[in-house]
């Protein structure tokens, strides 16, 4: 069944094609929460409530076509929101910083996300949406519901900002800071 036919059911309450939705775009949510929260526990959560808040609005969707966006912006809430409880904590606590995933698959990786990671929230969605998400700059300005130039304007600014905070190493200048 095509995804605008299992969205239109969705909205009219058919939790089956809802599900199926979520089926569907599993991966890319888990992977899109990842590069947010920095730890494969926070993105589980990112997503399950992502998943929640999604089923108790789909009938808010105007547009099926719009689906993915409308969820990724959900998305995006989320892991700021769970990003914002874990800031909170740390503080009170008195614990240092928010701790990146010890489990990487390379020491690059670790050092993008932890890059990502203390940028601008502005630059991380927009880098991780762009390059990950392989999100056209129309859909990101969707998503964030700024202007186009802007989406650029923040491309621009964040590649810098993160090319300085990993040092301009050339392993970086290749995959995405260029």
């Amino acid at each position: 069944m095509d995804e605008s036919r299992l969205v239109r059911k969705a909205i009219k309450g058919n939790k089956e094609a809802f599900q199926q939705l979520l089926v569907l775009h599993s991966d890319q949510l888990y992977r899109t929460a990842y590069l947010y929260v920095g730890n494969r526990e926070d993105a589980l959560d990112v997503v399950q409530e992502t998943s929640y808040k999604a089923y108790m609005a789909i009938n808010s969707l105007r547009n099926e076509d719009y689906f993915l966006t409308w969820l990724t912006k959900i998305l995006i809430h989320c892991s700021y929101d769970v990003l914002h409880r874990k800031r909170k904590e740390v503080l009170t606590e008195n614990m240092k910083e928010i701790s990146i995933d010890k489990k990487p698959k390379t020491e690059e990786h670790i050092d993008l996300v932890r890059g990502l990671s203390e940028l601008k929230e502005e630059y991380r969605s927009t880098l991780i949406l762009f390059y990950y998400r392989d999100l056209p700059i129309v859909e990101i300005s969707r998503i964030l519901e700024v202007p186009e130039n802007t989406v650029k304007t923040y491309l621009q600014r964040g590649k810098k900002q993160l090319k300085q905070k990993l040092g301009g190493s050339s392993y970086y200048e290749g995959e995405i800071v260029s």
